[in-house]
């Protein structure tokens, strides 16, 4: 068996191909960046969904050639509209126009049909132009696993907040988790024997046992080996709004599309579809504690909401520091450093307060975060470097003023650490 996996390296995407591949099929695996899946050993194609190439068919023919099962795992939670109609329609509708003699695996997603979000809207039109005699839809619930990425990231940090355990709204709406092993063993199975239709055009598929949003945290909680902590009810018009204020300064899955979901709860009708297959997917109590959390499990869960506040902490910084450079007045930036000519001081003040609004605003709006880290180090290694040259006396500022560019470096080189969440 062989199969092309788009969105081979997204978090569902991985747990796909791990899982074929140990099951003795050829996988192709397909993202934008490969050279992670290259050294996990998958052959790969390199594909951009933004790409216009990719919206034909002729992208795609040479890789599905052939008995070449299609699954797309790929998707975007926000984006522009143009974004969300390439990667949701647009590519998956031309991979698909390419198959030879194999079937397509589309995962959709549990609970579109009354949400109000972009997300939604656009996985309804993928499955309105996807839907065919050799494509099979499949609505996935709520997909856990071994590992974590956005809104399941989100509840283990949820879960260990100190003290209080923060619900949306009461806490009890509904979910069916599965965990992506077995969402890919549904996969494998589906298109090893596809299910009849017998009048359902679209399927659906989670776990067997049923948890409320606070007994999912609490069960987290218990996981990570903390102390059972009493739920913190967040009213519906507050949890909205700090999604919107997410969307607005790009704190990944705190937003309105993950608050809207957690909102509703996320159920999925799986009997239709586990009647028709040999599968027989793990509640969500099996599989949290087939294994017991590690260390790095409990660190993640700690620093994943510590990441944007470090990210906007170093902002205002920045903010505050170009601030004092461009509206201090002369005569004070003279006296800081009186070994440098008055025009040359000033000059430097002034271009330091430029520099520093550039960062700001790059942080805020969460751009190439890796590049502006690695120029914020060398920016305050600069100024230290620098003012230590130009002003010695500034370490022995009662104040501490240099003395605190130490434990900044070490917050930057943090938010450089904590970039990649894959």
């Amino acid at each position: 068996m062989k199969a092309l996996i788009l969105g081979a390296d997204g978090f569902i995407g991985r747990q796909i191909a791990f899982h074929l591949r140990n099951a003795g099929w050829e996988v192709t695996a397909c993202a934008r960046h490969v050279d992670r899946l290259s050294q996990m050993g998958f052959a790969t194609l390199k594909a951009d969904l933004l790409d216009p190439a990719t919206h034909q068919p002729a992208f795609w023919r040479a890789a599905l050639a052939g008995d070449v099962h299609l699954i797309n795992a790929a998707g975007l939670l926000d984006g522009s509209e143009e974004a969300f109609e390439a990667v949701h329609l647009a590519a998956p509708s031309a991979a698909r126009a390419a198959l030879d003699r194999g079937r397509m695996m589309h995962l959709s997603a549990v609970g579109i049909d009354s949400a109000q979000t972009r997300f939604a809207r656009w996985r309804l039109a993928a499955e309105l132009a996807l839907a065919g005699e050799n494509v099979t839809l499949l609505r996935a619930g709520l997909v856990l696993g071994e590992t974590s990425y956005g809104g399941s990231s989100l509840l283990r940090a949820l879960a260990a907040m100190p003290f209080l355990r923060p619900v949306i709204g009461r806490g009890d709406q509904r979910f069916n988790p599965i965990h992506g092993e077995d969402l890919a063993e549904v996969i494998r199975a589906c298109l090893t024997t596809p299910p009849t239709t017998n009048g359902a055009a679209v399927w659906e598929i989670g776990g067997p046992e049923e948890v409320s949003q606070s007994e999912m945290l609490a069960a987290y909680r218990r996981w990570l080996g903390l102390r059972p902590a009493p739920p913190l009810r967040l009213p519906l018009k507050l949890a909205r709004a700090l999604g919107h204020i997410g969307d607005a300064l790009s704190l990944g899955p705190i937003s309105s599309t993950a608050v809207a979901q957690l909102e509703a709860g996320v159920h999925a009708a799986p009997a239709p579809l586990l009647a028709q297959i040999k599968v027989k997917p793990r509640g969500f109590s099996r599989f949290l504690n087939a294994r017991p959390a590690g260390t790095q499990d409990l660190w993640q869960a700690r620093l994943y909401l510590l990441k944007p506040v470090i990210r906007l902490s170093l902002a205002a910084l920045w903010i505050g520091s170009a601030l004092a450079g461009l509206l201090t007045p002369p005569a004070q930036i003279y006296a800081l450093v009186p070994a440098l000519p008055e025009g040359a001081a000033l000059a430097l003040g002034r271009a330091g307060g430029l520099a520093d609004l550039m960062i700001a605003l790059a942080l805020l709006g969460n751009w190439r975060p890796k590049l502006w880290g690695v120029l914020q180090l060398a920016l305050v290694c600069g100024y230290t470097l620098g003012l230590s040259v130009i002003a010695p006396a500034l370490w022995a500022d009662p104040i501490g003023g240099m003395l605190k560019n130490l434990p900044i470096l070490a917050l930057i080189l943090t938010h450089l650490a904590l970039i990649k969440e894959r």
